[in-house]
């Protein structure tokens, strides 16, 4: 059974939420802020939006010194710093896919596998080509019809990227099956998103992007742990 968390709050928005929609920091030994993806630091933490803007927001304002009532050391670039971790966080989880068995590459096989109606996500590297990409929506496009939309559509990874989690080279298409390791995938992927600011569900198979809402209406702050 998961381990459960109570709410949390964000120290730039003052706006009570749950842990996973959360970034949680720790002062590491040298005084400088660190980001705790997995709330598995020691130490007391403080919680911030897990979005890049509020993360930026929370480094201009200063406001970690005042989250932790000490002078502390907050790198200009944690927001990007985050991002790259989520990234590397998200190859990780393909790799479990791949090795779990519900990861298929190559053109030909996740056409068929799109025929097939087995296909839960499709993935391109980023700097596949349009004609690529084109293609494979047009197959999803005939086999789901208004429904193509349901299926994620993952462009965030280089071709570099797949190669490394998928142990092979010039992997520029593949596609997710169902299981636990496409389900563990996805939810990385989210969240990597979310933290962008953009939609949280799916791109859509032309690669459509949409901002989500983000207002938020402030609630009573909880005290950070």
């Amino acid at each position: 059974m998961p381990r459960h968390e109570p709410e949390r709050t964000c120290i730039v928005s003052r706006v009570v939420r749950s842990p996973d929609e959360l970034i949680r920091f720790v002062i590491g030994p040298d005084q400088a802020v660190v980001p705790d993806l997995k709330h598995r630091l020691p130490g007391r933490g403080v919680w911030v939006s897990a979005r890049a803007d509020m993360v930026a927001e929370a480094v201009r304002r200063r406001l970690f010194n005042r989250a932790f009532k000490a002078e502390v050391k907050t790198s200009p670039e944690l927001a990007q710093q985050i991002d790259a971790a989520l990234c590397r966080d998200l190859v990780q989880a393909l790799s479990l896919a791949n090795k779990a068995g519900t990861v298929i590459t190559g053109f030909t096989k996740v056409e068929a596998a799109i025929r097939d109606g087995d296909v839960a996500g499709l993935i391109h590297a980023s700097e596949a080509t349009e004609d690529g990409r084109r293609k494979l929506a047009g197959a999803l496009r005939n086999r789901n019809g208004r429904t193509m939309s349901a299926v994620p559509v993952i462009d965030e990874l280089t071709g570099q990227d797949l190669d490394l989690a998928l142990g092979r080279s010039h992997v520029i298409h593949a596609a997710l099956v169902a299981g636990a390791g496409s389900d563990g995938f996805l939810a990385r992927w989210r969240r990597l998103r979310i933290y962008r600011g953009l939609a949280a569900d799916q791109a859509g198979p032309t690669g459509a992007r949409q901002t989500p809402n983000l207002d938020e209406t402030p609630q009573e702050p909880e005290r950070n742990e």
